[in-house]
């Protein structure tokens, strides 16, 4: 892995950067129409596409993260190693960034994250801290053993919304804009925000028409909210979809959200199961139910646009959400 030290900012030109470095350790990931989906949104042929982020190593969009920021770490975060906190998706991704850059991580998983995704983040060499009944708890945990452990040797700690993550992030829209530059609209999922960051972004350079619409469960609201007031709110968490189980607003992503989103709507977790088990039956695809949101999004909009695609963000479903697609 070639390393390369140097902070970056949230520009197209970055992202651009971002993508040949993605490119070298991950393949393009397929975008492909299902018919069976057309004709149950009402589409012309191919007017439904779906981002199989899913097939990606550790199942999820998000390791584009931890291969941009394996690349941009500084020597000190490389020696020291690095801490984080995640339901398990990004959890996974800074995982697998340690591996790449040859350092150590931590990473404090709070008790709603399910064990598939903590046996994931286990496999990959990190160690696994359980801490905290949400993502709040478990974040402040990581925080401080970051900044309290002491010493040069203190492990670094790596936000979900470190400006590398997000670039890496939006690698999965600079590819997407690239297979079908004539999208009359994007549904994104949205946990903390960081995906459709990227995706306003490669948007306004590649497709400025374009509608980007956020999906978010209405059992964990808090961006939702924080995008409304403009200001950053707070909401209970209880979602079963754990990778949108975020129950606070972000001020790193916050203002692009604001700036881009054409529309931002919440499904319940009932729609989200729903998606998944179309997705399932009429695309072949095992999502868990962050993958699954931006389909529940665009079957809850009246109006849909012509030619649109929905990103499959994950495909780490827990026994529990295998065993509700099954029991339908």
């Amino acid at each position: 892995m070639q390393i390369i030290e140097e902070r970056t900012t949230l520009t197209f030109a970055a992202i651009r950067s971002a993508g040949e470095i993605v490119a070298r350790e991950l393949g393009a990931t397929p975008l492909v129409g299902h018919p069976l989906l057309d004709r149950l949104v009402g589409s012309p042929d191919g007017g439904v596409l779906v981002k199989h982020e899913h097939v990606l190593p550790t199942g999820s969009f998000k390791v584009r993260g931890g291969v941009h920021l394996a690349a941009r770490l500084t020597d000190a975060e490389r020696a020291s190693g690095l801490v984080t906190c995640s339901t398990g998706n990004h959890a996974q991704s800074v995982a697998y960034a340690a591996r790449l850059a040859g350092c150590h991580a931590t990473v404090v998983m709070p008790a709603c994250a399910p064990q598939v995704k903590r046996d994931g983040v286990a496999a990959l060499g990190a160690t696994v801290v359980s801490h905290g009944d949400n993502l709040g708890e478990a974040a402040a945990h990581a925080r401080s053993l970051a900044e309290n452990t002491g010493g040069p040797g203190a492990p670094s700690y790596v936000d979900t919304t470190d400006p590398r993550i997000i670039l890496g992030h939006a690698t999965a829209y600079l590819e997407l804009f690239q297979q079908a530059p004539d999208l009359d609209a994007v549904f994104v999922p949205i946990g903390s925000g960081t995906g459709a960051v990227g995706a306003c972004l490669v948007r306004d350079a590649l497709a400025p028409a374009c509608r980007v619409i956020g999906v978010q469960s209405a059992a964990a609201p808090a961006v939702w909210r924080s995008w409304r007031s403009g200001a950053i709110e707070t909401a209970p968490a209880t979602t079963r979809a754990s990778g949108l189980a975020t129950s606070n607003g972000y001020p790193a992503t916050l203002p692009h959200l604001r700036a881009g989103l054409q529309d931002f709507l919440l499904v319940t977790d009932d729609e989200i199961d729903h998606a998944a088990r179309l997705l399932a039956s009429h695309a072949h695809t095992l999502a868990e139910g962050a993958g699954a949101a931006a389909l529940a999004g665009l079957l809850a909009t009246d109006a849909r646009p012509g030619r649109v695609a929905v990103i499959c963000t994950g495909g780490n479903a827990s026994a529990d959400e295998i065993a509700r697609l099954a029991a339908a």
